[in-house]
């Protein structure tokens, strides 16, 4: 006795066939969004500059450092801690926690080291001094996202590697310079600028939810 095909293969066939011309729209509106924001500024990009920031930043951000790399002349050591409230009120301070480390954990022996592990971290530090002056008070809605975004990372990090709960967050940035090593006939030449002085910036206490996220 013959069998007819099963009953789910054309709501699967046809769900697959959504699924694909889904992903295809989104491919093609992302790289309609990514031209626009790296095209010269014309009507159309001038008129969406807030969507196509809310879009591109900060995770689809676009520079030219793969062609021109600007080699790093400082370390920067970023920590945080945390302040939770405790039932009869007083609020308790935790350690600095190094959230370099993390990066550093996961690339370490890794050869094949992730994106993120390498550049999520750096690149929102980076970027969130671009756009904030000395009184880290942010300035334009883009200076509030990154701001947000640093938070959410430092938050995200400490919530997964330490136990218990907060309420607020600090950052703190020791900058130090990269000393390069004397060669056979004497000091290197300096590069395009003098070392950074050693530099220590602590950031205001910024308010998390109840679980750090």
């Amino acid at each position: 006795m013959a069998h007819g095909p099963p009953k789910l293969a054309g709501p699967l066939k046809a769900g697959l066939g959504v699924a694909v011309v889904l992903c295809l729209a989104a491919s093609l509106v992302h790289v309609l969004l990514v031209f626009l924001h790296v095209a010269p500024a014309n009507s159309v990009s001038r008129q969406f500059e807030r969507q196509l920031s809310t879009w591109i930043y900060p995770l689809f951000e676009q520079n030219w450092r793969l062609f021109a790399p600007d080699p790093e002349s400082i370390n920067r050591q970023i920590s945080a801690r945390t302040a939770h409230t405790a039932p009869d009120g007083t609020v308790q301070v935790s350690p600095w926690f190094e959230l370099n480390a993390v990066d550093t954990s996961a690339v370490e022996h890794n050869p094949f080291p992730s994106h993120t592990s390498q550049n999520m971290l750096r690149r929102a530090w980076t970027t969130y001094l671009e756009l904030h002056g000395g009184d880290d008070q942010p300035h334009s809605d883009r200076a509030a996202m990154i701001q947000k975004y640093l938070r959410n990372i430092a938050a995200d990090r400490v919530s997964a590697h330490r136990g218990g709960p907060f309420e607020s967050i600090q950052l703190r940035v020791i900058t130090l310079p990269i000393v390069t090593a004397p060669s056979a006939d004497g000091p290197r030449p300096a590069a395009r600028t003098a070392p950074a002085p050693v530099d220590t910036r602590l950031l205001p206490w910024w308010k998390v939810t109840s679980d750090g996220n």
